[in-house]
């Protein structure tokens, strides 16, 4: 144990003498809380039964429709489009300044986005298909493919935002949440057609991503309108729960008949600005946090794996209850229904469990993120140093008054 400390205490040492003095580490902490909440939300909602040798995936907030208040902590997607309007605006500012082409820069960012994807789609086509030829039930192989293949659509809304940054630096949030208003009030009020709602995927997630440009502005630098936002989207929030009829869920629930996250609601718009003032208020305590060596190198290496530990979280999950099918028994927390509470305590049980899987796959897999030394992400900051942890400098390098080389 005193080895792994001091170990610890020595990548520690490297990363921290390898950060910039200016860097705007409270970014990073925003960015790997968004992540871990994706994961850990995945972890807690997502069931997958057991009966007769298949599996189907449930719900806990199905059965339990009391514990919705878990997706408001842990559905943080909004958090990770704002960090990403703030990083993808300066970035683009600092290329242009330094006179590199959008089609160098945009193509930089969309590579390291997409490297690690071609690794995760490879790896399940073959495993579907030895699972279908080995005589798995269709249901099951479709089921996990479903999860696998879900936090795809993440990435492709992303990349898309990501190639309109120069449009959408120059537009007000205000703009895309009355889109989805609009789009919900057709839907809900006028009984138009349920595939308009699909607009409020771009639009949704263009709300936060056009706020993190206007903080990469400075506009959002002062407390007052960090409390606007996350007042103002806290009460939002409640009267559409309340009097709107919208879900209290923050993230899909089987069998519901409406969704708040897929595609986007007002409500999931709302929530998204509450989390973004909450994030902005969280900037001093969490600098603070990351002044400290072994917990910035904790949060920093996250960064350069985040895509990795997004794409094969699910396949960590997945994993374990495929080798727990092995037992004789179905295993609590695993493969039993989330019909009850006592549902709670076993699940969070086989966490770790979760956790040391995908560190595995990370080891495996992460290679993909980092690129090649003759790739297309060489010149990328946080792809270069990847190769080093002393020379650590994860995306968003602070150069002036926090501007990121991305």
């Amino acid at each position: 144990m005193r080895s792994l400390r001091a170990r610890w205490s020595a990548v520690a040492d490297r990363v921290e003498s390898g950060t910039p003095a200016d860097r705007d580490r409270s970014v990073d902490a925003l960015r790997a809380l968004a992540i871990l909440g994706v994961v850990l939300g995945h972890w807690l909602v997502t069931a997958m039964t057991s009966s007769e040798g298949s599996l189907a995936t449930t719900s806990p907030l199905t059965r339990m429709p009391w514990l919705a208040p878990v997706s408001w902590v842990f559905q943080t997607l909004a958090v990770f489009f704002f960090v990403g309007g703030l990083v993808a605006a300066r970035g683009h500012a600092s290329a242009r300044e330094r006179g590199v082409p959008y089609g160098a820069w945009v193509g930089r960012r969309l590579a390291r986005l997409f490297r690690p994807v071609a690794a995760v789609l490879a790896l399940w086509t073959v495993a579907a298909a030895g699972m279908l030829l080995g005589g798995a039930a269709w249901d099951t192989v479709q089921a996990l493919v479903r999860l696998v293949l879900s936090p795809l659509w993440f990435l492709l809304v992303f990349a898309v935002l990501t190639a309109a940054t120069p449009p959408a630096v120059r537009l007000h949030p205000v703009w895309p949440a009355a889109v989805v208003a609009a789009v919900d009030v057709w839907r809900f009020g006028l009984g138009g057609p349920e595939w308009v709602g699909w607009v409020n995927v771009a639009a949704g997630w263009l709300v936060p991503y056009t706020l993190g440009a206007a903080w990469a502005r400075g506009r959002l630098d002062r407390r007052g309108p960090a409390l606007a936002l996350l007042a103002g989207g806290a009460a939002g929030t409640a009267v559409l729960v309340v009097w709107g009829g919208y879900p209290a869920s923050m993230v899909g629930v089987p069998g519901a008949a409406v969704s708040n996250l897929n595609p986007p609601t007002s409500a999931a718009v709302a929530f998204g600005l509450a989390q973004c003032g909450l994030a902005l208020l969280l900037r001093q305590p969490l600098a603070r946090a990351m002044a400290r060596p072994r917990v910035w190198a904790a949060v920093a290496l996250l960064n350069l794996s985040a895509m990795t530990v997004f794409l094969w979280h699910q396949t960590a999950m997945m994993v374990v209850t495929a080798l727990g099918l092995t037992s004789p028994v179905d295993l609590p927390g695993l493969h039993t229904a989330p019909d009850s509470a006592l549902w709670i305590p076993a699940r969070l049980l086989w966490l770790p469990v979760f956790a040391a899987v995908l560190a595995v796959c990370l080891a495996a897999f992460h290679a993909y993120e980092r690129g090649g030394r003759g790739g297309p992400g060489r010149n990328d900051s946080a792809t270069a140093s990847a190769r080093s942890v002393g020379g650590i400098r994860p995306v968003g390098t602070a150069r002036r008054q926090g501007a990121s080389r991305v």
